[in-house]
C-alpha cells in the first residue's frame, strides 16, 4: 500500500513522463507476447465464479483493444464484457448516463454484482460508475488510469482537440472528486516506467479497501501484460463480501515491483 500523497509529491506528479518512456512504448508488443506464450502458466490462476465483467477501454482506444483481456477473463471463468460505446474519445454530453444504464443492464441480466476493469481514461470512467452505481458494483479495477492532475500525461493535447473539453477548464470540485477513492474495493494497477501517464497520477489514496500494485512495463501494455493479468485474476476471484490486499507467494514476489512513496 502506498502512504498518503505529499504535498511535493502532487507537486512532482505534474509533470508528464519523460520522452526517452515515451519512445519505449513499443515494448506493449513484448508484453503482447509475452503475455501470449505465459497462457499456459496465467491458467492456474484463480478461476472465477462466473460474475460478469465489464472492460473498459482507455483514450482513442475501443473494444478491439481490450479483447484479449476479455478472451483472458473467460477462460478464467468470467462473463466479461466489453463496454459496447465505439471507440473512445472522451466523455460527451451523455455518455456517463450511458455507460450506467449499461452496468445496470447487465446487473439485471445476470442477477449479481459486476466488476469493473478501466484501462487508463477506461479506469477513470470505471471510478466514477462506481460512485454513481455502488450498489451495482463488486470491484474496480484500473490499469494506468490518470484520475488525478489531468496533464501530467502526454495525450492532453489530444484529449481538448478530440473532445472538446478544455482541462484547465474542469472544475476543481470535480478534480478532487476524481481523485477520491471509489466507494467498493479498489486496486490500481501502474508502472513506474509508464510512458504516457505519470505513474503518480494512477494511485489511490490510502484507504481501507484501496491498493496499488506496481509492475514493470508499459501504459499500452498494461492489458495483456501477463503480471497485470495475474492480479486481476487473483482480485477478481475474491469473494464479493470480502477483501484482502494482493499478496503474492513464493517466487511471485519478487516479480512485482515494490509500492513506492509518491
Amino acid at each position: 500500500m502506498l502512504p498518503p500523497m505529499t504535498a511535493a509529491a502532487d507537486t512532482d506528479a505534474i509533470a508528464p513522463p519523460s520522452r526517452l518512456w515515451l519512445l519505449l512504448e513499443g515494448r506493449a508488443l513484448g508484453e503482447f507476447l509475452s503475455g501470449w506464450a505465459a497462457q499456459p502458466l496465467l491458467r492456474r490462476c484463480p478461476q472465477g465464479d462466473g460474475h460478469p465483467v465489464m472492460v473498459l477501454p482507455g483514450f482513442v482506444a475501443s473494444d478491439l483493444s481490450t479483447r484479449p483481456l476479455r478472451g483472458f477473463l473467460r477462460r478464467q471463468g468470467y462473463a466479461a464484457r466489453r463496454w459496447g460505446f465505439g471507440r473512445n474519445l472522451g466523455p460527451d454530453g451523455g455518455l456517463e448516463d450511458r455507460m450506467v444504464e449499461r452496468l445496470r443492464y447487465l446487473r439485471r441480466v445476470y442477477d449479481r454484482k459486476v466488476s469493473l476493469i478501466g484501462w487508463s481514461l477506461g479506469g477513470v470512467y470505471a471510478r466514477e460508475l462506481a460512485r454513481r452505481a455502488p450498489a451495482d458494483v463488486r470491484r474496480v479495477i484500473t490499469l494506468g488510469s490518470p484520475f488525478r492532475h489531468p496533464k501530467a500525461n502526454h495525450s492532453w493535447r489530444l484529449f481538448e482537440w478530440l473532445s472538446g473539453m478544455a482541462v484547465d477548464e474542469l472544475e476543481p470540485e470535480r478534480l478532487a472528486r476524481m481523485a477520491e477513492p471509489p466507494p467498493v474495493p479498489s486496486t490500481a494497477i501502474y508502472s513506474r516506467t509508464d510512458g504516457v501517464t505519470n505513474w503518480r497520477c494512477c494511485v489511490e489514496q490510502e484507504a481501507p479497501q484501496t491498493e496499488n500494485v506496481a509492475v514493470p512495463g508499459s501504459h499500452c501494455g498494461l492489458g495483456v501484460n501477463p503480471l497485470a493479468l495475474y492480479v486481476i485474476a487473483d482480485r477478481l476471484a475474491q469473494p464479493e463480501d470480502g477483501w484482502r490486499p494482493f499478496a503474492p507467494r513464493g517466487p511471485l514476489r519478487l516479480l512485482y515491483c515494490r509500492p513506492a512513496g509518491g
